[in-house]
């Protein structure tokens, strides 16, 4: 039975290490006063340099669920329109600490710090793709989920 379980784990690690990531089409905004936060209070202690930090939409915020997870976020273009804002490297990786819950469905509302790595601040809103981006100890504590219900 012991050997089982292993084999399990093992497969259970495999199948979430795959590098299979969903991507998420949304629409990107920027704020500029980090504290409190719905995630964290008034505590920036978990905040990365920067901050590279995102506010999540109230769908994908969850409830808090996705505290702490971080998103790489590409630039996709303006939402209105027009001439693309996009920087020439357009993508950058933020840690959720908060809730946007004025945002648009599947949206983030970056930190301006993370928004003007991505694009010109004066576009003011972004089409973006986000994905997330996990890391080996969710996918082991995943793998202990799976086990734990066989």
């Amino acid at each position: 039975m012991g050997n089982m379980k292993a084999q399990l784990v093992l497969m259970a690690f495999v199948v979430l290490s795959s590098g299979v990531t969903f991507a998420i089409t949304g629409q990107a905004t920027y704020y500029t006063v980090y504290v409190p936060s719905a995630c964290y209070g008034s505590d920036q202690s978990p905040f990365p340099p920067g901050p590279l930090i995102a506010a999540a939409s109230s769908d994908l915020y969850n409830n808090g669920a996705i505290c702490g997870s971080s998103y790489s976020i590409t630039c996709n273009g303006a939402a209105s329109g027009g001439s693309n804002p996009c920087t020439g490297n357009p993508t950058v990786t933020v840690k959720v600490v908060d809730l946007c819950p004025g945002c648009h469905q599947n949206s983030f509302d970056l930190s301006e710090q993370a928004f003007a790595k991505i694009a010109n601040v004066n576009a003011g809103r972004l089409t973006i793709t986000a994905k997330k981006v996990s890391g080996i100890g969710e996918e082991l504590e995943a793998a202990a989920e799976i086990v734990q219900v066989v």
